[in-house]
């Protein structure tokens, strides 16, 4: 019996041993951010901490953009309050950000250099006007070398109520989180557009404050919540020479449901 009840401990303490102790760790100005943030504290039950500029911003986007623009061109980042939360504490931190100028805010910018994320697991999460997942992930990969930058998630502001949805997916297909999913399936082959597809792409992207392109090729997958678009888009960057960027947009299965434009990738 002693030594059933001794194996037995040693069994939970390897189980409990092997558990990784998560952190949520986000900045947000608006509270956009704050609120994936929460979300994913929620679902995983994991430890959480906001990241607080000195100096806060002012939540006013133009005068954001410019203090920004500011801090970049001079080379001096935002300085931080400490944090409470120890990072060494942690294996597996998430990551979370608005995307300002096509990546991560300035205030993350400052935390990894003055964090120690050495041997760290960063999972990043981030809230965007078109996207800048891919962008920022990048970015993070190279001022990290030393952490490994998973796959992480993106969600538009104005698509922020689908997060739980959206979450849970993401967090079950990675194993953050107990359950499963069933998996997606591909898009098909890339093929012409058509005017109904066309139609579509105009729908969802139409409405948004910048143009985003000219629909080119399109592939698509039917899932349970609905139809999925891949778009191949061809634009003009900023520079004015042209540019090709995926344009990912969903139409929900209910009756009337409107098309929406999850994301922009350049």
């Amino acid at each position: 019996m002693k030594k059933l009840f001794l194996s037995l401990a040693a069994m939970a303490a390897a189980v409990s041993g092997s558990a990784q102790k998560m952190l949520v760790l986000y900045y947000s100005e608006t509270g956009t951010t704050k609120t994936v943030a929460q979300e994913i504290q929620q679902q995983l039950g994991a430890d959480i901490e906001s990241i607080e500029p000195v100096e806060p911003y002012s939540g006013n986007f133009q005068e954001t953009m410019q203090r920004g623009q500011r801090e970049m061109q001079g080379g001096q980042m935002p300085a931080l309050k400490p944090l409470t939360k120890k990072v060494a504490d942690y294996d597996v931190i998430f990551l979370g950000y608005p995307i300002w100028f096509g990546t991560y805010a300035n205030p993350i910018a400052t935390l990894v250099k003055e964090q120690d994320f050495a041997g760290k697991k960063i999972v990043p999460f981030c809230t965007f006007g078109s996207g800048g997942l891919n962008t920022s992930a990048e970015a993070l990969t190279k001022a990290l070398p030393k952490a490994k930058i998973l796959e992480g998630y993106g969600v538009r502001t104005a698509r922020v109520a689908a997060a739980a949805k959206e979450l849970d997916r993401f967090l079950k297909e990675n194993g953050y989180k107990k359950g499963t999913v069933q998996k997606l399936p591909d898009y098909s082959a890339q093929q012409p557009v058509t005017d109904a597809e066309r139609t579509i792409f105009d729908a969802a992207c139409s409405s948004y404050q910048f143009p985003l392109g000219t629909p080119q090729t399109v592939g698509k997958r039917t899932t349970p919540d609905g139809t999925d678009y891949k778009f191949t888009v061809k634009s003009r960057g900023m520079n004015g020479e042209e540019a090709v960027s995926i344009i990912y947009v969903t139409v929900g299965k209910e009756e009337g449901a409107k098309p929406e434009f999850t994301q922009v990738v350049r």
